[in-house]
Parts: C-alpha cells; structure tokens; sequence
C-alpha cells in the first residue's frame, strides 16, 4: 500500500498570527481610556442631582491631572507620545486631508497629521474646561473647590465659558470618533485596536519608529506629583466651596 505525501511529507506550518510592533506606550493608552470614562462620567453625573455633583468634581480632578500629565508625557515621554514626533505644519495637514480624498494620505506609525491636531484640540479643550470647572458654580448650592479665590460675577462667567466649552468638546469627539470608524470602515486601517493593545501590524511599523518599553515608572511619577500639586492646591484654597478634599 503507497503511503500518501500527507504522512510522510513534512506537515504544513500552522498558521500564526500576523508579527505585531509596539507604538503606542501603556500611559498613552491608559491617559486615553481614562479620560474617555472621566468625561463620561463629568457628564452623567452633572445630569443628576444631590451628591453626584461630588463624583462630577471628582471626575474634573481626574481629568484635569491626566491631561497636564499628557501635556508633560508629550516632551519626556515615548517615540510616538512626544508632540515633536507628531506634530505637522499647516501644510502637511492640507496635504495629508488631500490626501484622504483619493488614496493618497500615506501610513503613519503614529499619529498622522490629521490625528495629531486632533489630539492637540481636544487636549486644550478637556484642559480648559477642568480648569474653567474649578472656579465654576451651578448657581443653586455646589461650586467648584476654588470658587473663593474670585468674586460671584466671575465664578458666573466662568460657569458659562465651561459650559460652552463642553458643547465644543462634544462635537470634537464626536469628530475623532467619526475619523476612526472612517479609518476603520473606508480605509481599513484600524486605528482603535492599537490603543487597546499598543501594536500595529510590522510590516507597517518601521524598526526605528517602533518602541521597546512604555517607561511607566516615569509616567506614575510624573501623575503622583501632578495629584499631590492638585490636592495642595485646593486644600489651601478658601474655604467657600461646598466641596474640598
């Protein structure tokens, strides 16, 4: 009886899964993820009465040191987290958005020209609006845990600018969320999964634009000292919040 090539040839190769390069650092992925729950929750909790103004405060504190810890993460941190990686001139950004229209626009290992002017917008508007947050009021009974260092008239003004400033940071979201399932869907490119996992496939990632660690020690000091900055901050303000640590 022959013996088929199957037995005694050499058996294929199982199939593995495609080689993937790390880009993305675990504090940028975790900035995202928590700053994504923190202004989910600023919003639920300000739609509710009573003591949820206390998580909305607690959540404009988390938001307000993840993004000056971003800021900072931007000039010490990983290859593709530091803004002069990514960060493009006007002119690139008209050309890469040309780009998109047909099938131009190229790869980018990290953050594309598009991209990263997103990342710089909503990082000035999550920024400004914790900061208008902490002197703002509902003009009931809660204010913010540094009312007392201005005067009523201008907690008011505040109040407004923060409230006008979320109306501009939803639709800057809703922005980012469309260009990601655009990505996705259209030029299938998935841009989300890498911020869950940290990787791109290699082929797209060049050696020297990949990452070989995501240097978390620095980033957990950097949000220690961002926290303590802020506790002392509002444990010395004046005492004429309704909330305080």
């Amino acid at each position: 009886m022959s013996t088929s090539s199957s037995d005694t040839g050499t058996k294929a190769a199982a199939p593995t899964a495609p080689a993937r390069a790390l880009v993305w650092d675990l504090p940028v992925r975790l900035m995202h993820w928590i700053l994504v729950l923190a202004v989910a929750g600023a919003w639920i909790t300000q739609q509710l009465e009573g003591d949820w103004f206390n998580y909305h405060v607690w959540c404009g504190y988390t938001v307000l040191i993840v993004v000056v810890t971003r800021l900072i993460w931007g000039f010490v941190g990983t290859r593709h987290a530091r803004f002069g990686s990514f960060l493009r001139g006007p002119a690139a950004v008209f050309g890469y958005a040309r780009g998109l229209v047909g099938r131009g626009g190229g790869h980018h290992a990290g953050h594309n020209p598009l991209g990263a002017l997103m990342v710089v917008v909503l990082l000035l508007l999550l920024l400004a609006m914790a900061v208008t947050g902490l002197f703002a009021n509902d003009e009931i009974m809660s204010s913010g845990p540094l009312y007392g260092y201005v005067l009523g008239s201008t907690s008011n003004r505040l109040t407004s600018i923060h409230r006008q400033i979320f109306d501009f940071l939803l639709i800057a979201i809703a922005l980012h969320v469309i260009a990601a399932f655009f990505y996705l869907l259209v030029r299938r490119d998935n841009l989300i999964l890498p911020m869950i996992t940290g990787r791109k496939p290699a082929d797209a990632v060049p050696p020297e634009e990949r990452i070989a660690s995501s240097r978390t020690w620095l980033w957990a000091l950097i949000v220690a000292a961002c926290a303590i900055g802020l506790y002392q901050l509002v444990r010395t303000a004046p005492k004429a919040s309704l909330f305080s640590f």
